[in-house]
C-alpha cells in the first residue's frame, strides 16, 4: 500500500495457537522503527471527537519510523488524511474513513493528519519509534482543506 498498512483481521493470515484456544492473526503491519538507534514505543492516545467538516490546516510525518494506530476499544469510525512520503504535495492528499475495528500503520515518512476521532472519545494504542532523534515534522498548509464525508461513501472536498 502506498501509505502503509490497514490493520484488520479480514483477509489476514491466521492460525490456532495455545492448544487451539486462541486464533493468531499474524504479521498485520510492517513496523519500521529500529534505524538510527530507534526502538519500539507503545503509547495510548485518547482522541477527542471532531465535528465534520474538519479544517485540515497542518500535516505531519515521522521521518525515522512508522506509526501505527490501533483502536483500543470499539470505536465507530475515524478519519485518515494522508499524502505520500517525500516532499509534501497538497494535491496528493487523500482522505479515508476507517471503521472502528480497523487500525492503520503509516509507513516511515508518510505525511498524515494527527488523529481524527469522529463520533466519541476514542482510545488508540500507538506503536511508533522512540529514540535519540526528533521524529515528528509538521508543515502548515497554505490553504485549509475541508474534510467532509458523504453518507455511505467517503470523499474529500
Amino acid at each position: 500500500a502506498p501509505f502503509g498498512d490497514v490493520i484488520a483481521l479480514e483477509g489476514a493470515r491466521h492460525f490456532p495457537i495455545n492448544g487451539g484456544t486462541t486464533e493468531r492473526f499474524h504479521d498485520l503491519a510492517t513496523i519500521d522503527v529500529c534505524a538510527d538507534g530507534g526502538r519500539p514505543l507503545v503509547s495510548v492516545f485518547r482522541a477527542q471527537p471532531r465535528t465534520l467538516p474538519v479544517a485540515i490546516t497542518l500535516m505531519e510525518r515521522h521521518p525515522h519510523g512508522s506509526q501505527a494506530f490501533i483502536p483500543l476499544a470499539a470505536v465507530s469510525r475515524y478519519a485518515i488524511v494522508v499524502a505520500p512520503a517525500g516532499e509534501f504535495r497538497p494535491d496528493a492528499m487523500r482522505a479515508f474513513l476507517a471503521e472502528g475495528w480497523q487500525g492503520v500503520n503509516y509507513a516511515k515518512g508518510v505525511w498524515h493528519h494527527p488523529l481524527l476521532a469522529l463520533d466519541a472519545v476514542s482510545d488508540f494504542v500507538i506503536v511508533d519509534r522512540g529514540g535519540p532523534q526528533p521524529n515528528c515534522d509538521e508543515i502548515p498548509l497554505d490553504d485549509a482543506w475541508a474534510l467532509e464525508f458523504e453518507p455511505a461513501c467517503a470523499s474529500a472536498a
